[in-house]
């Protein structure tokens, strides 16, 4: 019983010091027209930073192509008391899928790849398989190669490359016919991957930063590279078998870059979003064919494509999103394209359950239900 009140008041002292906006941390960034929505959010960021026990994390929010508000959160080391900042580098997850797949799009558009072509065009080295997979399966998840086992999906393997990774699973035979199920599995995009290595003869961070990173100017996105100081990343957090926070078992992420071994934070990732609905660099036939639904075998929709999912709410807003959970880190994006409305998150913290509070953000800068059905009634 002491615990749990020690609990509420510790979590009553958070609520009250993140609700005062005053700018007395200058790394919080913040636009003065939405005060009050940001009081409101950030109360919902503490309660859920304080009802899962997050060491740090950073959350953005942008409102028609801008950044209206974007802070970092509690501690980015526990043992240096170093605190997290808008700038800290975070793992997310399965999100460096959405990153790959925008690479595999500008590799099309540039002709080197073709959508049809076999994976053993572009990689003879792969075992051959009953049915032939075209690469556009593996960006969909619907190739047919299996989900990896929970020991596969823990293994610690070091100075593993992309190509070397691929050795858990090639030899396997497919699940089902590419294009019958979509099945996730992050070797989908490890082998896609692999292949954009081997066909341009570039490392797989080469191509990040040429296609993506450098081009849209995100500064702290890049792969998690045990092995060398990367300035501004944060350590890596999980929860033991009685929730208590204790530091993540270490990992090198290097092999599964391409599908969740990535680093970033939330207004890099808040930045992504702007470039997807907004950027020239991103043609309009790119970007349809990103939220573009896909249709598998027997007619019916499947749930993502091209590593996002698609839903609408309530309020029929149309809604792209992603969320992702790896050891030491978790992240989430939202994209209101409608609304012109993007909130992200990322923390060091492994996600038991998807509790993101994105959703709860993003109601803040969205009229109501009753809002806008006056509108309606208006029209």
């Amino acid at each position: 019983m002491k615990t749990l009140s020690r609990t509420f008041y510790i979590l009553i002292f958070v609520i009250i010091n993140l609700s005062s906006c005053k700018k007395n941390n200058d790394d919080v960034l913040y636009d003065r027209s939405y005060l009050n929505e940001i009081k409101a959010a950030r109360q919902e960021i503490a309660l859920y930073m304080g009802r899962n026990s997050v060491p740090g994390a950073t959350f953005a929010v942008s409102k028609g192509g801008e950044i209206i508000y974007s802070e970092g959160l509690g501690l980015a080391s526990k043992d240096l008391e170093v605190p997290a900042t808008r700038h800290t580098k975070f793992r997310i997850g399965q999100l460096s899928e959405n990153l790959t797949s925008l690479i595999y799009y500008k590799l099309v558009e540039d002709g080197i790849f073709h959508p049809d072509s076999t994976v053993q065009h572009y990689f003879p080295d792969f075992p051959k398989k009953k049915y032939k997979i075209p690469i556009r399966h593996l960006v969909q998840h619907t190739s047919g190669i299996r989900a990896p086992s929970s020991v596969e999906q823990n293994w610690r393997g070091l100075n593993i490359s992309i190509q070397k990774g691929l050795e858990q699973f090639m030899h396997d035979s497919l699940v089902a016919p590419p294009g019958m199920y979509q099945i996730a599995s992050l070797y989908n995009y490890n082998l896609l991957g692999a292949i954009m290595e081997k066909t341009t003869e570039m490392q797989f961070h080469e191509l990040l930063k040429k296609y993506v990173t450098d081009t849209l100017g995100l500064e702290n996105t890049m792969v998690d590279n045990p092995f060398i100081t990367i300035k501004g990343r944060t350590d890596y957090f999980d929860h033991n078998f009685v929730a208590q926070v204790m530091h993540a078992t270490w990992r090198d992420m290097r092999y599964r870059a391409p599908s969740e071994g990535l680093l970033s934070n939330a207004e890099d990732l808040v930045k992504f979003g702007n470039a997807l609905l907004y950027s020239e660099y991103i043609s309009e036939e790119i970007r349809s064919k990103l939220f573009k639904p896909i249709v598998l075998n027997d007619g019916l929709h499947a749930q993502m494509t091209n590593g996002w999912a698609i839903i609408t709410d309530y309020s029929d807003r149309k809604i792209y999103g992603k969320s992702g959970s790896v050891t030491g880190g978790s992240a989430a994006l939202i994209i209101y394209p409608r609304e012109e409305l993007i909130v992200a998150c990322a923390t060091n913290l492994s996600s038991l359950s998807e509790d993101f509070p994105v959703f709860l953000i993003a109601s803040k800068f969205l009229p109501d239900d009753q809002s806008q059905q006056n509108n309606k009634d208006l029209e």
